[in-house]
């Protein structure tokens, strides 16, 4: 049994991943580009990879190849249609990295609520050292509690981060992207509503037709103009210009983003014009990747592929 890795270097390379040893030969590839691959997976029996393209032109000569397993939860870079042609199964991991993203939420936000780059060099710069009081009123912050806190896809992830807006006393409204969701405990309201009435809003849904662009010029207008933006689901979902100006026009007071239409980011980006931090937070995609993440997430890939193995060598 031959096992491929294609892209190692996407889950770090502190995680341990000797376990998969035990299921057979195991090679590993800090990143491969599409050309690549054919070759790479030639003989490969299973397939590991993050960010790889899967379709007929990158595996079609993989002849032995029967699992692909994503070291994600979203399978948009797999054509599944053809891997169903050829009997190949492919698997996806889910709900790894909820807590992760959750604190991260709330990290960005405190950050940007409590002024905390400001304070930060207030003290470095040897500011504070020569001040004459013992408390510094430049920057105002306000508490959560009593605060209108906004969430557009209430999901595990999004469910989770309410959970804790609650417990620090905010009022928590939802936005249903599917318009399908019921959260009992929540209210769910329209997108206008939740845009003209929050103080806060975390975008925890999935890209789709229904959530590409979702937040654009329009959405930006109706929201307050001391209200917080958090984008930890997916870059296309906000319109990346639309914000730019609104930050910089002061339409709404900061934005702490963790992903973006395009990761790396692209150069020309209208976000790199803004310096401020005070109004503009950017993470690279690492919301889901706390160490406890990674190791449970290759810990889900390798029991999806000894299950697989497991079924395989039951008798008929």
């Amino acid at each position: 049994m031959k096992i491929v890795f294609l892209d190692a270097s996407t889950v770090g390379k502190d995680i341990d991943l000797s376990q998969f040893r035990e299921l057979g030969e195991f090679f590993t590839y800090d990143f491969t580009l599409f050309e690549e691959i054919p070759n790479r997976v030639a003989d490969a029996d299973i397939i590991i990879t993050n960010k790889c393209i899967i379709n007929e032109q990158s595996v079609g000569s993989a002849s032995k190849l029967k699992l692909v397993c994503v070291t994600a939860t979203g399978t948009n870079t797999h054509d599944k249609d053809y891997l169903k042609s050829r009997g190949i199964t492919w698997r996806n991991v889910a709900n790894y990295s909820t807590e992760s993203v959750a604190q991260h939420t709330f990290a960005m936000l405190f950050y940007l609520l409590e002024k905390l780059n400001y304070y930060d060099r207030y003290v470095k710069d040897g500011l504070y050292a020569n001040d004459t009081s013992f408390t510094h009123f430049a920057e105002h912050f306000h508490e959560i509690s009593g605060m209108t806190w906004g969430i557009i896809g209430l999901g595990n992830i999004g469910k989770r981060v309410a959970d804790i807006a609650k417990a620090f006393g905010a009022n928590v409204i939802y936005y249903s992207t599917t318009e399908k969701n019921v959260q009992e405990g929540y209210t769910r309201v329209t997108l206008d509503t939740l845009l003209t009435s929050s103080d806060i809003i975390s975008i925890h849904a999935p890209l789709s037709p229904e959530t590409e662009g979702l937040i654009d010029g329009d959405a930006l207008k109706k929201m307050k103009s001391n209200a917080l933006l958090l984008n930890v689901g997916r870059g296309a979902i906000i319109a990346e210009k639309d914000l730019a100006y609104a930050l910089e026009n002061h339409q709404i007071a900061a934005a702490g983003l963790d992903v973006l239409q395009e990761e790396p980011m692209n150069p020309n980006s209208p976000f790199l014009w803004i310096q401020d931090s005070k109004r503009l937070l950017i993470t690279p995609h690492i919301a889901w990747a706390s160490t406890e993440a990674r190791i449970r997430l290759m810990d889900m890939v390798f029991q999806n592929i000894k299950e697989f193995l497991d079924v395989k060598k039951e008798p008929r």
